[in-house]
């Protein structure tokens, strides 16, 4: 199983967001355990880097930007997928983005708590909590 995981799941981790800290740690976890491939769009790393720098610190930006690279594949995001991504029906340009890569990539899902931004994908968006008891349903637990 492949799935795309979303810029907020990562932030609920680093920015210790409660409550959605637990199911997203939980699938991030799972991540360096090797459980599943997990795969990041390239733009989704500079933002995470630049939030993470101006409200916590270069420390934790370089911590957690090192962490990703070690546990995660990267996929590029070029010219062809931002044309794709202007075709898709979602209201959000950065969704729209993140579908066309996890489509790409041949997620399985898009791990993200912004299920309803992502209605028109073809990859099927899923909560952490839905994504970890999907695991359990089909035996990966």
């Amino acid at each position: 199983m492949k799935v795309m995981v979303d810029l907020n799941v990562l932030l609920d981790v680093a920015q210790n967001r409660l409550p959605h800290y637990h199911a997203s740690e939980e699938v991030v976890h799972r991540v360096r355990r090797g459980e599943f491939a997990a795969v990041l769009p390239g733009h989704a790393l500079t933002t995470l880097h630049y939030i993470l720098e101006k409200y916590s610190g270069t420390a934790l930006a370089n911590q957690t930007l090192d962490g990703l690279l070690a546990d995660f594949a990267i996929h590029p995001v070029d010219k062809a997928n931002f044309q794709r991504a202007r075709q898709l029906p979602l209201s959000d340009f950065e969704d729209a983005v993140v579908a066309v890569t996890a489509e790409a990539t041949g997620s399985d899902f898009i791990v993200t708590r912004n299920v309803a931004d992502f209605v028109g994908s073809s990859v099927p968006a899923i909560t952490p909590i839905d994504f970890l008891e999907h695991l359990a349903a089909v035996g990966a637990d």
